[in-house]
């Protein structure tokens, strides 16, 4: 064994403890970085040497030669990563839900003193009022006037406030699968980088932290599998490997959004169509020809909010505006304007003044004012054998229900996602007293070792200047 052997072994020494003290620097200097996880040393037992025999290593009594730096590791539990994200989608789905429905409870505004049922109920007194007072002259007329005209403006307003917030719905729609899509590429790119780095034997934890940010923030977009495959016959064990990412479709099917192997993608495709017959517009989405729309996340919720929650909110209104103005007018011929379609939002008083109101037939009984008032507790066909403030009330109690129970679902998804990423966080994040103890722990063994090498220096000093000839 060479007579400098002790000089490198505690130079090895010298350079495993200082990679780990910079691997040390570099957790604490990320410690509020978002999406980094802490990196460790793995520390190797350098190859020994036999001493009873040079060339027969198999045999005991053999002598270390020290210890080196092996890699680098990042420390992640992928089975949390597989839960956060699974949660994550929850979440994104009932979260978006919760403020859709939210949305549309501020623009209905019930119960206040400002909604469509409070406007009713002033029209009914007005024409409570009128069936009391039918004289011609009576102001009571004009009231009728205005609270009839103050009902067609709280309908037109309340549709063209969903309409708007559809279209809103629709351009948050397109902006999501945009951003869902530059994710997508972004994580492409970083697999692309992974292929030019494992391969040479190297890890990419820097890389490896950042694509997996990039994929829980695709989690709560859409619902999808996350696999890896390895890279290179010659990449470590250890090595992350190439991401490949997959969502599943409303048959079941699957489809590779990122195929890390093939080095691919499939980006999200959204298109709006108008039906011809219905005049209502349809929404499509795809990836790589499959439908993906029942795909848990933030995108399902903004697709059933636009295609199903506002519609039939707009349509029930539309039901109520035509039914109601439909009756009205069989007792007070053309008092209201209305079509059928979209009738909430054209629903106008057609009359020009308070005077061309009838409130009586020819004994000035008050008998048409008072049929119109009855009209709002009259049981109509059209609305289900529902009177018109019925009706009006069960489609409210049912948005209050639906609100109340997807502000209860994201309340719960948010408790579970925070508890998975707590567990998560308690395995990958920096803890700045665990680095502290470690930074110790290290500068000791580092001095220890450097005192190694100067005990070594000074066994050689003896040696080479303190040993002279036999005799002297």
């Amino acid at each position: 064994m060479s007579t400098f052997h002790g000089l490198e072994m505690a130079k090895q020494a010298l350079f495993a403890q200082q990679s780990a003290l910079y691997t040390t620097g570099h957790n604490l200097s990320n410690a509020n970085t978002d999406g980094y996880s802490r990196q460790r040393v793995n520390f190797e037992t350098m190859n020994p040497y036999p001493t009873g025999s040079r060339n027969r290593p198999q045999i005991s009594g053999q002598m270390g030669t020290g210890v080196q730096a092996g890699s680098v590791q990042r420390i992640r539990n992928e089975f949390l990563d597989i839960q956060f994200r699974g949660e994550n989608s929850k979440s994104g789905y009932w979260e978006t839900k919760a403020d859709a429905l939210s949305r549309l409870e501020n623009v209905m505004n019930e119960p206040s003193e400002s909604g469509l049922s409070k406007t009713m109920d002033q029209f009914w007194q007005s024409l409570q009022d009128l069936a009391v007072n039918p004289e011609k002259d009576s102001g009571v007329r004009s009231v009728v006037f205005q609270r009839g005209q103050a009902v067609a403006d709280t309908f037109n307003y309340l549709s063209n406030s969903l309409n708007a917030i559809q279209g809103d719905l629709k351009s948050q729609i397109d902006t999501t699968v945009k951003d869902a899509n530059s994710l997508i590429e972004q994580i492409h790119n970083i697999n692309e980088q992974v292929k030019q780095v494992e391969p040479h034997g190297f890890l990419a934890n820097d890389l490896y932290d950042e694509r997996d940010r990039l994929i829980d923030e695709l989690s709560k977009i859409v619902d999808i599998k996350v696999t890896k495959d390895s890279s290179s016959d010659s990449s470590m064990e250890i090595a992350d490997g190439l991401a490949t990412i997959e969502v599943f479709g409303s048959d079941g099917k699957s489809v590779k959004l990122v195929d890390g192997k093939e080095g691919s993608i499939n980006p999200i495709e959204v298109a709006f169509e108008v039906d011809e017959e219905s005049g209502q517009e349809t929404l499509t989405l795809e990836a790589g020809g499959t439908g993906i729309k029942e795909s848990n996340g933030s995108l399902k919720g903004l697709v059933e909010s636009y295609e199903v929650t506002y519609p039939e909110m707009i349509s029930n209104l539309d039901d109520m505006a035509f039914q109601f103005a439909t009756e009205f007018n069989t007792i007070h011929s053309d008092f209201f304007d209305v079509e059928e379609t979209g009738a909430s939002g054209n629903i106008t008083i057609a009359l020009a003044s308070a005077d061309e109101i009838v409130a009586s037939n020819e004994n000035n009984d008050g008998e048409i004012a008072s049929d119109l008032a009855d009209l709002f507790e009259k049981s109509l066909v059209g609305l289900g054998d529902k009177s018109v403030n019925g009706y009006f009330q069960s489609i409210i109690g049912e948005l209050g229900v639906e609100a109340q129970q997807a502000n209860r679902m994201a309340d719960n998804t948010t408790i579970l996602r925070s508890q998975v990423e707590n567990q998560r966080m308690s395995v990958s994040s920096v803890s700045l007293d665990e680095e502290m103890s470690n930074m110790i722990k290290f500068q000791h063994a580092y001095n220890a070792a450097a005192r190694s090498m100067t005990t070594i220096d000074e066994m050689l000093d003896r040696v080479i200047n303190s040993m002279g000839l036999v005799g002297r």
